[in-house]
């Protein structure tokens, strides 16, 4: 076992939720020397062309996460790992937080074919494909943005990939719709945590009324403009949002989830041209991280 595989109980733990093999086009080649072969170009960001040879050739690795990205078999093995993570109770919801973060885009993620990729074997398009891949322009370059929620114990919860120069208020609904953790015995998945925290980007009427409507207590701050224009409406502008410093030094436990993604060189940096493909990127380092006890 080299630095960086999967180790026993890790590949016990996400074995069961890989697809099976002997279906329709073949037999799957080894599920774990692949993944751990795709696992190696996450961390070190290695073109896939020089990957080593004892994760077997490397358009194997390519082509099973090019196959497992727009499908959304990653997505599927995500939400599993996180149904089993709340089973056991190593989901911290006492403290949920949403915070986003820039990549910088390398030149090869650019230049992507204009018409709408197809699902491999399926004429249907990626579940997360974008048509502006998710590449935005700044005065640095190419930009990508991450955003995410993360709960207490630093890992992730909910993944969105936007251009670099989207701001983050207008995502935040969309990452908090992301957070469904399923129950192992059934029922409905659990989509609120006990306590939700966020930056000052993410105050907004639209977003508070949002957390109000569904009941999920929060803690974000109220920048100057808001406050000066809420005093101004007098009565009108509506009671002052609650703030609790103390719950608010938690918001940091987000911010080390980032710092725990951009571990992985193909996080920090990305080299994908598809947004989908790069989705799963991403997908893969938080099913990483979800494996780590």
């Amino acid at each position: 076992m080299g630095r960086g595989d999967l180790t026993n109980d890790e590949w016990t733990r996400l074995k069961p939720h890989l697809p099976k093999s002997g279906q329709r086009g073949g037999r799957w080649a080894s599920h774990r020397r692949v993944i751990n072969g795709i696992l190696f170009r996450q961390r070190t960001g290695v073109p896939r062309r020089d990957l080593p040879a004892r994760f077997g050739p490397w358009k194997t690795a390519y082509e099973r996460h090019r196959r497992w990205s727009p499908d959304g078999t990653w997505d599927k093995i995500f939400a599993a790992l996180l149904a089993d993570a709340d089973a056991e109770g190593r989901i911290d919801w006492s403290m949920v937080s949403v915070d986003s973060t820039s990549c910088r885009a390398h030149q090869h993620s650019a230049g992507a074919r204009k018409r709408p990729p197809r699902v491999p074997g399926k004429r249907s398009t990626p579940r997360q494909h974008r048509p502006d891949e998710g590449l935005g322009r700044s005065r640095g370059g190419l930009t990508c943005k991450i955003h995410l929620a993360g709960e207490g114990s630093r890992r992730p919860l909910s993944l969105l990939i936007t251009p670099g120069q989207w701001g983050d208020a207008p995502q935040f609904i969309p990452v908090m719709e992301g957070i469904r953790v399923g129950r192992r015995g059934g029922g409905h998945p659990r989509t609120r945590p006990d306590h939700l925290g966020g930056d000052k980007a993410y105050s907004s009427r639209r977003n508070r009324r949002y957390l109000r409507r569904r009941q999920i207590k929060h803690t974000i701050p109220e920048p100057k403009d808001q406050r000066a224009h809420r005093k101004r409406r007098g009565s009108h502008g509506g009671r002052p949002t609650g703030f609790d410093k103390t719950i608010y030094k938690r918001r940091n436990e987000v911010e080390r989830t980032i710092n725990t993604l951009k571990n992985f060189r193909a996080v920090a940096t990305r080299f994908d041209k598809r947004a989908f493909i790069f989705h799963g990127t991403v997908t893969v380092a938080a099913v990483r991280l979800w494996l780590r006890t």
